[in-house]
């Protein structure tokens, strides 16, 4: 089974940590798409700035702080992903509690070190 990764808060700008997760998870072989404020391109993987309704998204990858997340709570329901990953800076109990009311696991961890122990 395809781990198919949304990559929410990506950026084109190599010292973010969403920059790096792109790359890691196309090395990786893991169908990537990603959503951030601009667009453009890393390691293959177009950035779009609208909330495409992506099919078959496995996991949603957080790189937006708390304050930002709101805005995205329908969306990333709406995609219907297996878990939502919220990588350190991440964190929302609020938003938590939505997502497990909707059967959507929630891990708390970080993408990179999931991705570089074989746990993805």
């Amino acid at each position: 089974m395809t781990k198919k990764t949304l990559v929410l808060g990506a950026s084109t700008n190599p010292g973010r940590y969403a920059y790096i997760a792109i790359n890691r998870l196309q090395r990786a072989n893991i169908p990537t798409v990603a959503l951030g404020l601009r667009k453009g391109e890393v390691a293959g993987v177009n950035i779009e700035t609208e909330k495409i309704p992506f099919e078959d998204v496995h996991t949603v990858t957080l790189y937006l702080g708390p304050p930002r997340q709101e805005e995205y709570y329908d969306y990333i329901l709406s995609l219907n992903p297996k878990r939502v990953i919220f990588n350190p800076g991440t964190e929302n109990p609020e938003f938590y509690r939505l997502l497990q009311e909707n059967n959507i696991e929630v891990e708390v961890a970080c993408t990179l070190i999931l991705l570089s122990t074989q746990q993805y």
